[in-house]
């Protein structure tokens, strides 16, 4: 373990903890950062956490906006809320297909993105692009049963398994985790810093819409509404992952805007076996985007 924190995996790792401090802390708006002549592209924009995200984004001054969706009627919905009361160009916000269940269109997407300013016009941006991955402290909270299966993917992807929905997204941030750390460990921080945020527990974000039809998550909503930040208060910490940190969180973790362990089995050695399997099926599975060749070309 290269950071040095404040507390060790196992204490960050504490149900308990997390809720202390989405009880006591409020996340701070970011400021003080401009983002003029910046591009930034924001996934699943167009509600929630990502609508909230471009929204702050945008109030930072940033120059040029994609938004990422899956529907673009949704999409166009967001641009017209976002450019409401802003002095802004058409082309300041761009509504853009990405469905990530379907790789014909993540190849899609991938390629489109060559039309904004990238490696050979790095120089002029004054530092180095970032990736934040919107991750949770629930990555910590997974027994992974499925962590002996290898190959990995596959024990995750059998058909007719009895799956515990709610463990299986808190596996889901897990392996985000492992892929974040070793990402992190081969693509060098001069040219990109690549960090995971945390936007803590929201209440009124799409998330759970289909959990939330239930009476069992009508009840939690209740609670949740008592417990719980706005989507625009967890995008904060988003935002704050995004803009207002250097080099020192690359590869790490942030929550409430504090940098902190990553889930505790990421630092075993049994995590650092998981880790690699899962680039190494990662990198399988997306032969079809040539992935070692745009790794190659972004580390030089």
């Amino acid at each position: 373990m290269g950071t040095k924190f404040d507390v060790t995996p196992e204490k960050q790792a504490s149900v308990p903890r997390f809720f202390y401090n989405q009880l006591t802390v409020k996340p701070v708006t970011v400021q003080g950062v401009s983002l003029v002549g910046k591009t930034a592209l924001v996934t699943g924009s167009n509600s929630g956490v990502g609508f909230e995200t471009s929204r702050q984004l945008l109030d930072l001054g940033l120059s040029k906006l994609i938004l990422a969706v899956r529907s673009e009627e949704r999409g166009q919905t967001a641009k017209k809320k976002l450019s409401a009361d802003r002095n802004l160009s058409d082309d300041s916000i761009e509504v853009w297909n990405l469905d990530q269940s379907d790789y014909g269109s993540v190849v899609a997407f991938a390629e489109r993105t060559k039309s904004l300013p990238v490696k050979e016009k790095r120089a002029a941006q004054g530092g180095p692009s970032r990736i934040t991955i919107v991750s949770s402290e629930v990555s910590a909270w997974t027994a992974f049963k499925e962590k002996e299966s290898f190959p990995l993917l596959a024990s995750l992807d059998q058909k007719n398994a009895k799956v515990d929905l709610l463990d299986r997204m808190m596996v889901s941030k897990l392996l985000g985790q492992f892929f974040l750390s070793y990402l992190a460990s081969i693509v060098p921080p001069s040219v990109v810093i690549i960090n995971a945020a945390s936007p803590g527990s929201v209440h009124d974000s799409d998330f759970n819409r289909e959990h939330d039809k239930t009476f069992s998550g009508a009840i939690a909503k209740v609670v949740m509404r008592r417990l719980a930040n706005t989507a625009a208060v967890g995008a904060r910490m988003i935002t704050d992952a995004a803009v207002n940190h250097g080099q020192e969180t690359h590869g790490e973790f942030l929550s409430f805007q504090k940098i902190v362990p990553l889930a505790p089995i990421i630092y075993t050695a049994e995590g650092k076996k998981i880790s690699e399997q899962l680039w190494k099926e990662t990198k399988e599975e997306l032969a079809i985007a040539n992935l070692e060749e745009i790794l190659k070309t972004i580390s030089q």
